[in-house]
């Protein structure tokens, strides 16, 4: 007999159809699998005749073949053992046909016939819906994530007898049904404020210009001055993520199967802090089936970077295209794909290899020749998409211990999200949105500065030793800083600003 069931297959963040078409007939007792299946696949047959056996049902003593449609893309993960199964059980008369219809199951079977989550379950949803399915059967896990999608009867379920039994009209299942709003309101909360910084002022101000024109952040200071401090607290003043950008780095960390069994929705800006020692691909992403890395993680959110001369340098090279262009394109000799990676980078370092170079109270230990070495560590193209490099110097006793608390990050995102709508406003809908994302067009339109602060640029590069290529940094962060003074035209106190968060190009050893 032969039964056809609908299942989804998730390949960088794209989903695509696959369906799986059963076929018991007499015969010798084997079970193939065709379709291109990956070793996760060809697997899946003893944990789906173990799973069928303790559920309490007959496994066929035939012929059993199970085709993977389309048969010439690659299908890997457990999430087919489900709908193999169900195919199985349908072909020996145990499910109606009719009840398949409309119908798309993934999910990986236990020995015991419990079903467990897979990766992609969101992406696939909403391909799902697309195709015309109207019922997904899923895990518990799962269920959550995948019932986000309006319109899509989203159906947990803990083991496989429980799909039969809803199949066969014995025991209904109730659709998961999630609110949306009142979920997505209730998890924008931080644990961490603005507030709790002591001292730094001159930190939290440059942090605040970079949140609002999502500039790129290199922070230099000695051991214990705050930097990790600074960088954890800056998602609190960044702009609240719009319920559409939730459901997308959701998308990515389902993808990725990282999102915590029963989560449903990824509400605040991710912050993803990875060790130095990480690998590249575990940085990028990648892996025969690509997967997604941090970088991807930190889509729409703040890939922190401690101790940056420590990562090695091939991973610190892949982070130029994603900062340039907001995506990472990964070939594999099968496949191609594409993660999102539109991210704020905040890296941190020590001014030299014992950290007190230029610091109040210790002396440095290490020679010119240690400095430079240390500092040429990061590269010039990637120390050029870098906008302000922030001078973090150690903080006094008595502004450790101060009483007085530091301005909230309620109050400090408003600014930032009055100055991010100027920018909206500005550029419309031409693919840009933050003053960190202009090109030459766009500076030469938006970044027009007087004879005054043609001088200052032209002493910031002649005389203070400034590169070049650090021109339109300055003026896209001068072009910000106007923004948060809600002015229109650049001033030059604007660019004299902006040129001192440039220490790393004028730092002379």
């Amino acid at each position: 007999m032969f039964i056809k069931v609908f299942s989804m297959s998730v390949i960088g963040m794209e989903s695509y159809p696959v369906f799986v078409e059963v076929d018991i007939s007499p015969g010798l007792p084997q079970f193939a699998t065709v379709g291109l299946p990956d070793a996760s696949v060809k697997e899946s047959k003893d944990r789906i005749r173990a799973a069928i056996r303790n559920s309490g049902y007959r496994f066929p003593r035939a012929h059993v073949t199970v085709n993977l449609a389309p048969a010439d893309v690659r299908k890997e993960g457990t999430g087919f053992d489900l709908p193999i199964a169900v195919g199985i059980l349908a072909a020996e008369e145990l499910i109606e046909m009719a009840a398949l219809r409309e119908c798309c199951f993934m999910g990986e079977l236990s020995l015991d016939g419990s079903i467990k989550s897979v990766r992609g379950v969101l992406p696939a949803a909403f391909k799902a819906r697309e195709a015309g399915m109207t019922s997904l059967f899923v895990s518990e896990d799962n269920a959550p994530e995948a019932a986000m999608v309006e319109g899509l009867d989203v159906f947990g379920v803990q083991t496989l007898p429980d799909v039969v039994e809803h199949l066969s009209g014995r025991k209904i299942l109730q659709a998961l049904q999630v609110d949306t709003e009142s979920l997505f309101s209730q998890k924008r909360h931080y644990d961490i404020n603005f507030s709790e910084i002591k001292g730094q002022r001159q930190a939290m101000r440059a942090l605040e210009i970079a949140a609002a024109g999502a500039h790129n952040v290199l922070l230099i200071g000695p051991p214990g001055s705050g930097k990790s401090m600074l960088a954890k607290r800056l998602p609190t003043i960044l702009p609240d993520l719009t319920f559409e950008e939730a459901i997308e780095v959701t998308k990515v960390f389902s993808v990725a199967g990282s999102l915590d069994p029963g989560e449903t929705l990824i509400a605040v800006r991710p912050f993803r802090a990875p060790h130095h020692t990480i690998s590249d691909v575990g940085l990028v992403g990648g892996g025969q089936t690509p997967h997604p890395g941090e970088i991807s993680l930190a889509h729409l959110g703040v890939l922190f970077m401690d101790e940056i001369p420590e990562f090695k340098r091939n991973a610190l090279e892949s982070l130029r295209q994603p900062l340039e262009d907001g995506t990472i394109t990964i070939t594999r000799s099968a496949l191609t794909a594409a993660f999102p990676a539109r991210f704020m980078l905040v890296a941190a370092m020590n001014p030299c290899p014992c950290g007190y170079f230029g610091d109040r109270v210790r002396a440095c230990r290490c020679s010119p020749q240690q400095i430079r070495q240390y500092q040429g560590k990061i590269s010039g193209p990637l120390l050029d998409r870098i906008d302000l490099h922030i001078e973090v110097p150690s903080v006094k006793y008595r502004a450790l211990t101060a009483r007085e608390e530091g301005e909230p990050s309620n109050a400090v995102k408003e600014r930032v999200g009055l100055a991010r709508d100027i920018q909206k406003k500005r550029f419309g809908s031409r693919g840009v949105f933050t003053n960190a994302r202009m090109n030459e067009k766009h500076i030469r339109t938006h970044c027009t500065i007087d004879e005054e602060s043609h001088q200052l640029m032209e002493m910031a590069i002649e005389k203070l030793g400034l590169s070049a290529r650090a021109m339109n940094r300055i003026l896209k962060v001068s072009r910000t800083i106007a923004d948060l003074e809600g002015q229109e035209k650049i001033e030059p106190a604007h660019v004299a600003e902006a040129i001192q968060y440039r220490s790393l190009d004028r730092r002379i050893i």
